[in-house]
């Protein structure tokens, strides 16, 4: 039995070796004809990187703060909003600017409903924004619309890209990119622009 085991394990070896050696052939062969991604192609794969991130994500229920009867929302919970943004910066998909837009946002319509400038009935829609999912100011999303994401109009200047992106049907978002150390990096889309979001509606 010894001698059967031992056989097997000289065969794997010999078999592990013959297609290691043959992995470093074909790695070396891939790496003369591999194309090196262009910027469209990069911001493009960043874009849905972020969308099936986004789409994974669970929503914490600790983002508001209520009155004592439950009936009106007086302000955001700025400790969770710490927190968003600490898993927003964990992801390396977005860039500072995308981050201090997105905090001033949202202390900046906490700041409303604390002075009582807006007033957001519990159950309601908001008073502010426009009544949309602002990762794509859609109320609904194809199935799995990352894999059909492309980018239509691009424009790079240096390390700045202004672009949009659809999934088709005439659907089109307008977002920007900066390159930071080398790596494309969200810096602006336009569910999060600041003076739409915190616009009251009426």
């Amino acid at each position: 039995m010894k001698y059967i085991e031992l056989s097997m394990l000289l065969l794997g070896l010999t078999f592990f070796g013959c297609n290691h050696a043959e992995s470093k052939t074909t790695a070396r062969a891939k790496e003369k004809i591999a194309v090196p991604l262009n910027d469209k192609e990069k911001i493009q794969n960043l874009m849905r990187q972020v969308y099936e991130w986004h789409e994974t994500q669970i929503f914490s229920n600790n983002d508001m703060l209520y009155d004592e009867k439950d009936s009106i929302y007086i302000g955001f919970n700025l400790d969770q909003l710490k927190q968003d943004i600490e898993n927003l910066k964990e992801t390396s998909f977005f860039s500072n600017e995308f981050l201090e837009n997105y905090y001033k946002i949202y202390t900046t319509l906490d700041k409303k409903l604390r002075n009582k400038e807006i007033e957001w009935l519990v159950g309601d829609l908001p008073p502010f924004g426009n009544d949309t999912n602002p990762w794509c100011n859609c109320q609904d999303t194809p199935d799995n619309y990352w894999h059909k994401m492309t980018l239509k109009i691009l424009h790079i200047e240096s390390n700045k890209a202004t672009f949009t992106w659809t999934w088709g049907d005439n659907f089109e978002y307008k977002a920007r990119a900066v390159r930071e150390n080398n790596f494309w990096k969200i810096a602006y889309l336009q569910g999060f622009d600041f003076k739409e979001m915190t616009k009251k509606k009426y």
